[in-house]
This record gives structure tokens, sequence and C-alpha cells, in this order.
């Protein structure tokens, strides 16, 4: 296929208060040479998003903005704009992706190309997570490495598995596959819209590649700890499949993981107190299985790319996890959860 006759892409940005984020975003994907426009959708934005997209409009003619005065009831906020971008889309692809984003120059048509040779009806990837503060090197690796057991690549890509899943932070998709799904108007009402999405084009029979993607796009998701507080309550209890017993689960799991290592510290001090035998082989115990611990993690952060060093965050990151665990689980029996200063009610899905 030549050049002049590639398929042209459509790249839709939901943004609600993402000034420090969206210059970055729009910039990577207006060197793209796939993309035929950028459509960033101002979600009744409060802070400088509208003044930076203007700004950012008379340099970059691909760039279209449109702005949201309303939420319709019914409807969350990120299907809303998504939903409103692809209405004005043009592309026979289209591409949603978030507004924290950076992508590498290329990505887009390396991964446009892949979706095309493997006959990909949908093509989402996991990029790459910046993690700069100790909350964020504490749990977002975690979270990651719990995903992709929850999640496996292999048995999302696998035609034969019912397993579904895709990434908002990039979605591509053919437009003809979005439009026979019923777009984003199907999953209106859905916290984990991405994943609806996905279970929607393997329901019909669509192909879905799911990769990860951190050589291709990254993201930093959260800038303060009370984002990502809000940000993992939201999500949690739905990717664990709504049922209490899964967060169990994995809060017990957790917690024997995480105690070894509570419990070699005592011991450590026990012993400058007060020499006993007992003591002293309860500590080589714990010792290691504190190392298996971390020596497992390590390999788990690897195989995801994320740099080894990270596991000696598990002792923070594992309490906090937990924590954001029991607070989805709270949420969502409660009946309301927030996210960018909206409240959404789902006692349906709890």
């Amino acid at each position: 296929m030549t050049q002049d006759h590639q398929p042209a892409v459509s790249a839709i940005i939901p943004a609600r208060n993402e000034g420090p984020n969206i210059a970055r975003a729009v910039q990577s994907l207006a060197i793209q040479t796939d993309i035929r426009e950028i459509i960033v959708i101002d979600d009744q934005s409060q802070d400088q998003t509208a003044e930076i997209l203007a700004e950012l409009a008379l340099r970059c003619e691909k760039l279209r903005v449109l702005r949201l005065d309303h939420l319709p009831v019914g409807w969350l906020g990120k299907p809303h704009a998504a939903a409103a971008g692809a209405r004005l889309a043009s592309g026979d692809w289209l591409l949603f992706t978030d507004a924290d984003t950076e992508h590498r120059p290329g990505s887009l048509t390396e991964l446009r190309e892949r979706a095309e040779r493997e006959s990909a009806d949908l093509l989402s990837i996991s990029p790459r997570q910046r993690v700069e503060t100790w909350w964020e090197k504490g749990v977002i690796p975690l979270v990651y490495t719990q995903l992709a057991r929850l999640y496996r690549f292999a048995e999302v890509n696998d035609p034969r598995s019912s397993a579904a899943a895709a990434n908002g932070q990039y979605i591509l998709i053919r437009r003809s596959t979005y439009e026979s799904i019923g777009g984003h108007e199907a999953v209106r009402n859905e916290v984990l819209e991405d994943v609806e999405l996905a279970r929607r084009v393997k329901s019909m029979g669509g192909k879905i590649l799911f990769l990860p993607g951190t050589e291709w796009v990254e993201t930093r998701m959260y800038r303060t700890f009370a984002e990502m507080w809000r940000g993992w309550t939201k999500n949690l209890f739905l990717l664990y499949g709504r049922c209490s017993g899964n967060i169990l689960k994995a809060v017990l799991e957790l917690m024997l993981e995480w105690a070894p290592g509570v419990l070699l510290l005592g011991l450590d001090i026990a012993l400058m107190i007060d020499w006993h035998d007992w003591i002293f082989y309860v500590a080589i115990a714990c010792l290691l299985t504190h190392c298996t611990v971390l020596w497992t993690y390590r390999r788990q952060l690897q195989r995801l790319r994320f740099p080894a060093e990270l596991a000696f965050h598990f002792w923070i990151g594992a309490p906090l996890f937990v924590l954001l665990l029991l607070n989805s689980y709270r949420a969502y029996q409660r009946g309301a959860v927030e996210w960018k200063g909206r409240t959404y009610s789902v006692k349906e899905v709890a």
C-alpha cells in the first residue's frame, strides 16, 4: 500500500482539566504520519486546558477542538466525550487516547500496520508508566503486575478465549468495527468503557490485539496522591470482576507476601534486645520468604518492563494497594465513585 493510500487515522482525546498534559499529547500525535486529524474534546474544563488548546490550534492545522457544555443524563463523562469526538472523525481508523499520553515518533504507523497485518479489529496497548514519587513507585507497578495476572495478553488475543481487555490510554479500532458495536453510546454508563468496548468487539467475532506497549507510548497517570486514590478506587472493584471473593483473595495473598518482611524487622529488633534461638530460626525463615517475594516481584516487573529496582517499593506498595482494593469495594457497595470533580452512581454495577 502506497503512502498516498494509507488508511487515515483520526485521533480522539477526551480532556477534562488536563492543562499540565494536553500539549505534550497533541504535539506527540501531530508528528505521526498516519494522523489525518486530532480531535480534542474539552469536557467542561475549568483550568487552562481551553487556552492551551487555542494556542496549539494556531500551530497545528490537524487539531480540531470541541467544547462540551453539559453531560447528558445516563452518560459518564469519558464515554460522552469519546462519542462526541467519534462523530466528528473522518478516518478509517479511530485512535482513542488519553490526554496524559506521549506517543513516540513512528509509533502509530507501526501499530496500525501491525493491526492490518494481523487482521485485528481493535488494537490496544499497555503504555510505559512513568513513576516519579514514592507512592507512584509503590502502587503503580504493583497494580500492573496484578492486572497482568487477571488479563493475560495471550488469553485476550486468543479468539478461542472469552477473555477481553483493552487499555483506554490507547485503543486503535477500525471505524467499521466501532460503528458495528454501537460505539461509545453502547457503553455510555460504563466506568470501564475500554474493557466493555473490547468485550463487545470480541463477542461479535472481532479480533483483539492487546500488547505491552512500553516502546510506543508513555504516560504518567496521576500527579497527586489524591488523584491516584480516586482513580484506582473507581476502577479496581470492576477490574476484579465486581467480585468480593476476588478482592478478598487478592488482599490475603498480598498480606501473606508482605507480612514476612515486617515480621523480620520485628524479630531483628527482638534479637538485639535478647537472643533466643527460636527467634533466630524464625527470622531466617522470614528472610528467605522475604527474598523469594522480592525476587518473584522483580521478575514480574521485568516482564512488564518496569525498572527492576522498583521491587524494593513493594513494602510500601502492598499495604497501599490493599487499602485501595478495600476502598474500591466500599465505594461500590455505597453506590458512588468520584472522578474529575463528578460523582457517579454505581449502584447498578455493585
